[in-house]
């Protein structure tokens, strides 16, 4: 088994529609700039409100990432 090594970072994700696809749109953003990517954990769900209407719904994510050894 290889070493290996981790980095974690901290995301708040948003979406009109749900909180799935706020923590959906989190990671799916990223995964368009880092590379490797392990695991995405939700750590806290909550909603934007407006006049008494949800507006928006945001997903703070915890998601890691495999740093590479340069060979």
């Amino acid at each position: 088994m290889s070493d290996s090594v981790y980095k974690v970072i901290e995301l708040v994700g948003t979406s009109d529609i749900s909180w799935e696809d706020a923590a959906k749109n989190a990671v799916e953003i990223a995964g368009k700039t880092l590379k490797n990517l392990r695991v995405a954990e939700v750590n806290k769900l909550d909603m934007k409100v407006e006049n008494g209407k949800v507006v928006a719904y945001r997903a703070r994510v915890s998601l890691s990432f495999k740093i590479l050894k340069e060979i």
